[in-house]
């Protein structure tokens, strides 16, 4: 793993989360049931709920809980995956793609049934999610997208240019529709707690253990790590975005995309009753989507897409974008002043679909989350931990592909800056 990542520490998650448990880097050497290579929202999940079966569970962190995606996200909990229970239908059939959708559906019910159950200290809201349209074509969509959830049974609604307007707080938007199932969470509370409650149920996580080598030998993996080794029958790889060459060509099946985000100061009272004054959470129908919300302390946060190579925390230019983008929806708080700016990977699909993989007997792996990873690889967690119990196929969402890297990996670099400016001319300016 390279050390140049963007920090965790300068993240408003960061500097609002709730303590993380102790954990120890591993040191000599122990055996477990199955061992679990990263603790973010995927990894974590699988571990608690196999531990909750009976399992003995180890989970390695080459970093610490949640230094991956999990605790730099925008921290909305968006039902669904990309693609819309229409499309899932007719890409996988009437059985399959209906499992998929209603795996889909139940994504965000799985993040705010989990924190119920265990009482977890994470500060939310769950008032719903409202995706803005900007142009005619994203009207049609929300339009689509509003029929294909009421068929299965959601109470999605349609909203016009007026009533988007008053739940944002701008009136940039043609139209909208909102899904009540959605909401927001404090991500990096989220999955400390979710650690927390892991090694309640007898989880063991050691942090700052990166693994050098993974190696199966007479039907048992073992790992090598900087200063101990751990064996185990069975294998779940859960690295997403921040996934390094641990196993052949995975880091080359995803684009890792970077996401920007910054927070403003706490907004004045007055200006809290103008912008999202009902507590929803949005994104809109951009290719280059912006999301933003009002998170516990009271601060608006904006996120999108940024240059392709790690920025430098103290090259605030990287994340000016974003601060004039809050300045053009919302005109009241062109002046607020931000202070906090982040940085995190999204790691992406050649099909914007969540993947699974078992190039190897008792080896697991989950990649792809596509932007929507808090609910997605929390109920992905849930899913393989069954599965690696049961090994029945269909308590999987969808079916084990072999490994497919993306063609001319080497030029991605220039293929996403590339992409990234046609959608900037194509987007249209706010």
């Amino acid at each position: 793993m390279s050390e140049n990542y963007f920090p965790l520490e300068p993240s408003l998650w960061a500097a609002t989360a709730v303590p993380a448990p102790p954990t120890t880097p591993l040191d000599g050497g122990i055996q477990a049931d199955v061992v679990v290579v990263g603790a973010g929202f995927c990894g974590l999940s699988t571990a608690l709920h196999l531990a909750e079966q009976g399992v003995r569970v180890v989970v390695l962190e080459a970093r610490q809980i949640g230094f991956g995606g999990s605790g730099r996200n925008g921290g909305q909990v968006i039902p669904g995956i990309k693609y819309d229970p229409s499309e899932l239908l007719a890409m996988f059939g009437p059985e399959k793609g209906q499992k998929l959708v209603d795996f889909a559906a139940g994504t965000a019910d799985a993040v705010f049934d989990l924190i119920a159950k265990h009482d977890m200290q994470v500060p939310l809201s769950r008032q719903g999610w409202i995706q803005g349209a900007h142009n005619a074509d994203a009207v049609k969509l929300a339009e689509r997208r509003v029929r294909d959830w009421q068929k299965q049974g959601v109470a999605a609604k349609l909203l016009d240019r007026a009533e988007v307007a008053r739940l944002i707080g701008t009136d940039k938007y043609l139209a909208g529709w909102v899904d009540p199932r959605g909401g927001g969470i404090q991500p990096l509370s989220y999955v400390r707690e979710l650690a927390r409650v892991a090694q309640a149920a007898g989880v063991v996580i050691h942090t700052d253990t990166p693994v050098t080598a993974m190696a199966q030998q007479g039907g048992k993996w073992t790992f090598t790590t900087p200063r101990g080794q751990v064996s185990a029958e069975r294998v779940v790889l859960a690295t997403n975005g921040y996934t390094d060459d641990l196993w052949p060509q995975l880091r080359k099946t995803i684009i890792a995309a970077n996401s920007f985000q910054v927070a403003t100061k706490p907004l004045p009272d007055a200006l809290r009753k103008q912008i999202l004054p009902e507590g929803h959470v949005t994104s809109d129908a951009r290719n280059l989507l912006l999301y933003y919300r009002i998170d516990h302390t009271g601060r608006l946060m904006m996120g999108g897409r940024g240059t392709f190579n790690e920025p430098d925390p103290a090259q605030t230019d990287n994340w000016s974008h974003l601060e004039r983008v809050i300045g053009k929806l919302f005109p009241q708080a062109a002046n607020i002043g931000f202070d906090y700016r982040w940085c995190g990977h999204v790691a992406v699909t050649r099909d914007y679909l969540p993947h699974l993989h078992e190039p190897a007997p008792g080896l697991l792996i989950d990649i792809g989350c596509q932007g929507r990873g808090v609910g997605l690889q929390t109920r992905m967690g849930q899913a393989m931990a069954q599965y690696l119990i049961s090994r029945k196929a269909e308590d999987l969402p969808v079916s084990p592909t072999p490994i497919k890297p993306f063609p001319f990996f080497g030029l991605r670099r220039f293929y996403v800056g590339a992409v990234v400016a046609y959608y900037r001319m194509t987007d249209g300016g706010v």
